[in-house]
Parts: structure tokens; sequence; C-alpha cells
């Protein structure tokens, strides 16, 4: 039985950098993604069939999504890789992380006198590592696009302007901190989710096994589509925030 454990574990190293069963595991997901979207654009025909048409119907029904939240389809297409990219790797990670024996496979190792089993293969998420340079890129780039989309001065003085008064230059500030409310908010609600899931999986399989974790297979593929979504919606309407405001403003 492998240990409910909140640190992902370091199952080697390249030179000094420790690699753990948790970034293997999204190494994993990146070559599933790529190796499939490779596979269904290999051969481009007018009449799309096979795996061509599920990449084709997967990128329509997500710019459309897009672009129903923005009301905008030029803002669709400039959003379409970064929300794409957030919800395929969160959703593919999420799912390759719930497959059945994948924590049966593993080493152990002495720790403190006595032997623990060390998983290869850890669901990516389940490491707040992860999860927080995911909310740090999202909220990052959310600047980034926000910038190049309005410019730096217009972008920055939401935040900080002397011009308008003391009261907007506290909301300006306030603003600024919920950026890092963000951060906290998208990486403890993504972590929280699919560790609790991964917990609940391992110990209903041990207490039920076989026929038993059948049931909670399917609800953690469910939970790990929304929180997905979730992540990617939040990202998305952010992004929308920052760049509708400016426009709307004098």
């Amino acid at each position: 039985m492998s240990e409910i454990s909140l640190k992902s574990e370091v199952i080697g190293h390249i030179l000094t950098f420790p690699i753990t069963n948790t970034l293997l595991m999204s190494w994993i997901a990146i070559g599933v993604i790529v190796l499939f979207f490779i596979w269904g654009t290999r051969k481009l025909s007018r009449v799309p069939a096979g795996v061509q048409n599920i990449v084709e119907v997967l990128y329509e029904a997500v710019l459309f999504f897009i672009e129903l939240v923005t009301g905008s389809r030029e803002h669709a297409a400039k959003f379409f890789p970064l929300i794409f990219t957030f919800f395929i790797f969160i959703v593919v990670s999420n799912w390759l992380g719930i497959l059945p024996g994948l924590g049966s496979i593993g080493f152990y190792e002495l720790h403190n006198g006595r032997q623990v089993f060390i998983p290869l293969a850890r669901s990516t998420n389940s490491d707040l590592n992860m999860t927080l340079a995911l909310a740090v890129l999202s909220v990052i780039i959310t600047h980034v696009y926000a910038i190049r989309m309005v410019g730096a001065r217009a972008h920055i003085g939401k935040y900080f302007s002397f011009q308008r008064g003391a009261i907007q230059f506290f909301v300006g500030l306030l603003e600024f901190i919920s950026e890092f409310a963000k951060i906290l908010s998208f990486s403890f609600r993504l972590f929280g989710n699919i560790f609790a899931g991964e917990v609940i999986l391992i110990i209903i399989g041990v207490l039920l096994p076989f026929v038993a974790p059948i049931p909670f297979l399917g609800l953690e593929l469910f939970v790990g589509l929304i929180q997905a979504l979730i992540f990617a919606t939040l990202t998305l309407v952010f992004l929308e925030i920052a760049v509708s405001e400016h426009s709307a403003s004098p």
C-alpha cells in the first residue's frame, strides 16, 4: 500500500536536479498530448475523419466557448492558445493520475529505519508546487496579454495612479493585492480537489478493492474535467476583465 504523502517523492536526479513522481507524470501528460495532436494532424483532409475529426471538434468547441465568454471573435482567437493549453494539460494530467494500478508501480526505500513504498508516478496536480506554478503562470500571462493589448502605462495605472484621488489609489492597491489572492485561490483549489480524490481512491482501494473503487473512478474523471474547466474559465474571465476595463475607461 502507498502511504498518503502530502509531498511528492523524489524518484531520481538529472545531475543535481531532483525528479519527482509528479514531475515525471507531467512529462508523460505532455508526451501524450503532443503525440495525440501529431497523430490527429499528420494527414489533414478537407473532410475530417478519425482522430482529425476529434481534434477539430475539440478546437471548435473550445473556441466557441471562449467567444461565448468574451463576446469577441478577435479576443477568442488571441486567448485560445493559452486557455486551451491550460485546459488540455490539466484535464489529461488529472485523468492519467487516476489510472488503475498506477500507484502500485514503484520501489521501496529506507526512511527513518523502515521501508517506505515510493510510487514512480503520481497525479501531477496532487503536488502543490505544480498547481502553484500553473497559478503563477496564469496571473503573469494575464498581465502580459493586458500590457500587449492596452499598453503598459494604462495597465499599470489601473493599480498605481496618483491622479484619481486617494480613494481610487487605495482601490487600485487592493486590486494589486488581489492578484496574489488569485494565485493562492487557483493553486489551492486545484491541488485540494485532486489530492483529496487521490486520498479517497487509496482508502477505498484498500478497504474495498476491485468493485468499490469503480464509481469513485467515474467521479474523479468528472472532477478532473470540471477542475480543468474551472481553471481555464477563471483565467479567461480575468483576461477579459483586464482588457475590457481598460477599453471602457476614458
